[in-house]
């Protein structure tokens, strides 16, 4: 079955969510942060998108992000992927998927939405 296509309106945050394969860590060590925050930085200014929120956990990422354009938000996970699942890989001596499936997005529509909305 084909994928539904993401509902994306430029302007308008979205609340992201990627989890671990199998919920196994995708971040191992300290620096595996500071490497992931580098490279959502360099995406999200290469694909016009203003990251407001993260977090971090151990084996999952959350994310406000507003986009100018749409499809921005899935280039700038795609570039995220490439580069530190490619990375991590390679420090850990591992191969294939550290992400399970796509990313979740869903548009913030309030400020309470924001402060209250869980995946």
């Amino acid at each position: 079955m084909a994928r539904q296509p993401r509902l994306e309106l430029p302007g308008i945050a979205q609340h992201v969510v990627q989890r671990g394969v199998n919920r196994q860590a995708c971040f191992a060590a300290e620096s595996d942060y500071g490497n992931y925050l580098q490279e959502l930085a360099e995406a999200a200014a290469k694909h016009a998108c203003a990251v407001h929120a993260y977090v971090l956990m151990t084996n999952h990422v959350h994310l406000l992000v507003t986009p100018q354009a749409i499809g921005e938000v899935s280039r700038m996970m795609q570039a995220i992927g490439r580069r530190y699942v490619g990375r991590f890989n390679a420090r850990y001596a591992r191969t294939g998927t550290l992400w399970e499936g796509r990313f979740k997005a869903a548009l913030v529509g309030s400020a309470r939405y924001a402060l209250t909305r869980t995946f």
